[in-house]
Formats: structure tokens, C-alpha cells, sequence
């Protein structure tokens, strides 16, 4: 925990926010070690940043003082992931790492290789996914929180909302085999869709390329879906 991320409701009328909940408490005493009048590293939730005092620290709550909070996030990523639904280790993964690099738009999607099941994994719920996208704030010091939404049927997402998402922007279809390696360094706005595990079925990546995606591959070997998240936006941006 790089930052400590409050929420609007931890603040008070007096502009002291009220830290009760057991992880965060945890995470100050047994990492931190953090005694009163320590400065730490605060941000308010899709607010600003900054330092701030922690003025008390009892066994059920910490107490800070937010005033200076003055400094922008870091900047965010210019691209929307489309990722076909992982198995539920590997997305718990995926969404905080994906975070964690400055991705604010993530669309789970479902394809052939996607088994039905995971669609009612428990790490699905929208506690868990705020869960995971809070500690990836935390580890990168961001205050921005990403939306994630989902489209469980692949025809109907490549035929009435892929249009859409690649209206002004560059999509890009990760997959093996495809003619031309990840670009590197770009500055404009990307969609980057990813497959499961054994990739796109080969109708899947007709349609995507039909709609106006271009094929990129990141090379020979066969990735893990988090790595290959990681690997890819870090050699996009």
C-alpha cells in the first residue's frame, strides 16, 4: 500500500478522515508501523492527492488530517482493455495489475474459450472488483477508479459496441500468429482487445479484424492472460 485511498464517506465536516476498516488499519500498524504524527502519502478516491498527518491512531480507528491533499493523479493511460474473462485467479491478477499501469476502462468480455462457469465466479461480484482496483490504486498511488463493465455475448458486443469503442481510436487485437509485432510508444488512444486462455477462436478474430481491429502479436512464446496484459501495455505505452 503506496497510498493510503480514502473514500468520501471517511471524511468528516471537520476535513479529518476516519480510517475504521480492519485491513487499512492493519496495513498502517503492521507495515507502516505508523505512530501519530506521521506524514503519509494520502489520496481521496477520484480526487486529488497528497500529504497528510495522521493525527490519532487507536486500536478501531486513524484519524488524518486531509488539507494538504493538492496534487493531481498520474496521468492515465489513453486505452480501453477488452479482455476475454479470465479464470477468476488469474482476472483478480489482470484487473489490479491493468490498474496499476493506468487503465480506466475495462470490458470483461465472453468468447467460444471462455468457460460458462466463471461468468459466476464470486471474484465477480462488484465488491471484489472494487476490491481489486482499490489495491491497485494503492500500489501505483492513484486516486482514479477505473469502470469495468462486462458483455457476456460476443456477436452482440463485436456487432453493436465494438463500433463504437473503435470510433477515433486505434484497435488493436492481441493474438498468435497475427502478421505484425506490438507497436511501441504510442500516444493515441488504443482499444486492446485480449483473449482467454488458448486465444480468440479463429471466426472470433475474423469478425474483430472485419470491424476494424489490426492483429499485433508480442512473439513465439505463449503467455499467461496477466502477463501478456502487463507485457503488452507496457510496450503500447
Amino acid at each position: 500500500m503506496n497510498l493510503i485511498l480514502l473514500t468520501r464517506n471517511d471524511v468528516d465536516d471537520a476535513g479529518l478522515a476516519r480510517v475504521r476498516d480492519p485491513r487499512r488499519l492493519a496495513h498502517l500498524r503492521q507495515v507502516h508501523r505508523a505512530r501519530q504524527g506521521d506524514v503519509m502519502t494520502l489520496g481521496l478516491e477520484n480526487g486529488p492527492l497528497g500529504r497528510g498527518q495522521l493525527v490519532s491512531l487507536t486500536d478501531d480507528e486513524a484519524c488524518f488530517d486531509v488539507s494538504g491533499l493538492d496534487q493531481a493523479p498520474p496521468a492515465a493511460l489513453p486505452v480501453h482493455l477488452v479482455l476475454a474473462l479470465p479464470r477468476p485467479r488469474m482476472l483478480a491478477r489482470s484487473i489490479e495489475h491493468a490498474t496499476a499501469l493506468g487503465v480506466k476502462r475495462i470490458t470483461l468480455l465472453h468468447s467460444r474459450r471462455v468457460e460458462k462457469s466463471y461468468w459466476q465466479s464470486p471474484e465477480l461480484d462488484p465488491a471484489k472488483i472494487h476490491q481489486h482496483l482499490v489495491l491497485g490504486l494503492e500500489q501505483a498511488r492513484d486516486t482514479a477508479l477505473p469502470v469495468v463493465n462486462t458483455a457476456r455475448g460476443f456477436r452482440p458486443f463485436v456487432e453493436d459496441r465494438l463500433p463504437s469503442l473503435l470510433e477515433g481510436r486505434r484497435g488493436l487485437l492481441a493474438h498468435p500468429g497475427m502478421a505484425n509485432a506490438c507497436p511501441r510508444g504510442l500516444t493515441e488512444p488504443v482499444t486492446l482487445l485480449v483473449g482467454p486462455e488458448g486465444g480468440f477462436i479463429e471466426w472470433e478474430v475474423e469478425q474483430m479484424l472485419a470491424a476494424g481491429c489490426e492483429g499485433i502479436h508480442l512473439g513465439e512464446r505463449i503467455l499467461r492472460v496477466e502477463t501478456a496484459v502487463t507485457a503488452l501495455l507496457s510496450r503500447l505505452f
